[in-house]
């Protein structure tokens, strides 16, 4: 943008130029021709003075001979029926024809012009003053009036092409910031403002900007704060949920209750602390992969054991560090897990592998038959939400990765999260005796 600014600034500036300077070209040239002329009728009209004092040629010679043109063999006076005083460069029907017309002429010689003007001597006879100018000197100063005019057209032309420049360099600097800030508040970095610069509409743009941008916060904090003080209504219900369960007869049944009780609490203290952080404390967040997973496998070991599922974990040997928060990554795993549950019968055996490469989940169910249709939100073809795997999704693309969903090797569906790592996933066929690698079971296929 800014090269274009300065290809029109340079094409207007030189038309513009042009427009002034050709016809000044030729008024100069103009004005030295009549320069030399009118300093010719000057030589001629001493030479007059002259005459009407004594028309003698002698006397005549000691008067050319005392002007500048006359010194330097310009000048000649042509009396009738003598030969002419001084150097003639004319002929005798040039003088014929100034003598005719009464009035000064000019006629073409060799290397210049002579200037012709008649007179009249005291016994009224005509006489012709001739003074040459040659064409030197109805040049002179021509060609330096010509480099000072181009000179000024180049320097007007660079200075208005500068000028040009440094304004659209202002113009490109606003617009460039603001459309990098804008860039940068699309991918979800909502502290970025914009300092207003450049003209007044781009700063009144940038004004806008940081006021929607001011709003947008506002709202994101505000729909945060709703979400908190929803998951803080849902205290009430375990309240009353935990007060049954505390009066229930000693057993398992009741220690699974009251454990369940204390996992919920502690998943609602998780929500609503990690929805009343701010946006800067929720981007700067990091989570262990790792330790997540095997978090959310404490809790759903226990119904795998209870449907008698069969479910291994393949790696986990390293932290997996992901770029959100730890509130967010449990949704995601419970979504990728839950799914599991909801979508095959009980028996079905999953296998979940993890690595610095992302999370697969595999099970051996009937698979999923429309891919795309199970990442959009709100749609499901099992009767559930709709927003599982979309959540897994919308993870996935906040720590740079992506969602996979294809069939795996145990003839059911594949879910994967990658994370933007250049690593490849390990291996995830069952393990032979003496290999390595860290693996958990639970159920053995029956």
């Amino acid at each position: 943008m800014r090269s274009e600014l300065n290809r029109l600034a340079l094409a207007i500036t030189s038309m513009v130029a042009l427009a002034f300077l050709v016809p000044l070209v030729f008024a100069t040239r103009q004005i030295a021709h009549d320069r030399a002329i009118s300093d010719a009728r000057q030589q001629a009209t001493a030479i007059v003075a002259a005459l009407a004092v004594n028309p003698d040629p002698q006397l005549l010679n000691s008067a050319i001979a005392s002007t500048v043109a006359g010194s330097t063999g310009r000048l000649a006076v042509h009396l009738p029926d003598v030969t002419p005083v001084g150097a003639t460069h004319v002929t005798g029907e040039d003088v014929a024809l100034a003598t005719r017309y009464r009035r000064p002429v000019t006629a073409p010689a060799a290397g210049g012009l002579a200037y012709l003007q008649p007179s009249v001597l005291s016994d009224g006879r005509a006489v012709v003053i001739e003074v040459f100018v040659p064409d030197d000197q109805m040049r002179r100063g021509v060609w330096s009036a010509w480099l000072a005019l181009g000179g000024l057209a180049i320097v007007l032309v660079a200075g208005s092409v500068l000028f040009a420049d440094r304004l659209g360099g202002r113009l490109v600097r606003a617009t460039r910031d603001l459309a990098g800030s804008t860039r940068r508040l699309g991918a979800g970095d909502l502290t970025v403002r914009v300092e207003p610069s450049g003209p007044r509409e781009l700063q009144e743009a940038a004004s806008a900007f940081n006021a929607m941008a001011d709003d947008l916060r506002r709202l994101l904090d505000a729909e945060r704060e709703l979400a908190a003080d929803l998951s803080h209504r849902l205290r009430t219900p375990l309240t009353a949920l935990r007060l049954d369960a505390e009066t229930m007869p000693p057993g398992p049944i009741a220690d699974r209750m009251r454990q369940a009780c204390d996992m919920l609490d502690e998943e609602l203290e998780g929500i609503i602390a990690g929805a009343r952080l701010g946006v800067e404390a929720r981007g700067a967040q990091r989570s262990d992969l790792v330790e997540v997973l095997a978090d959310r496998l404490a809790f759903w070991s226990a119904l795998a054991e209870d449907q008698q599922r069969p479910w291994q974990v393949v790696g986990g040997d390293e932290p997996v560090p992901v770029p959100v928060p730890r509130s967010e990554l449990i949704l995601a795993v419970d979504a990728l897990l839950g799914n599991v549950f909801a979508h095959t019968p009980d028996g079905v055996a999953f296998r979940v592998t993890v690595s610095a490469a992302g999370l697969l989940v595999d099970d051996a169910g009937p698979g999923i038959a429309d891919p795309a249709a199970a990442v959009r939100r709100g749609v499901s073809g099992a009767g559930s939400s709709g927003l599982g795997l979309d959540i897994v999704r919308r993870v996935a693309e906040v720590a740079g990765g992506r969602l996979e969903i294809s069939r795996g090797p145990l003839g059911g569906a594949r879910i994967a999260m990658w994370l933007p790592v250049p690593e490849v996933v390990p291996a995830v066929a069952d393990h032979r005796p003496g290999e390595t690698g860290r693996r958990r079971r639970g159920r053995t296929p029956s």
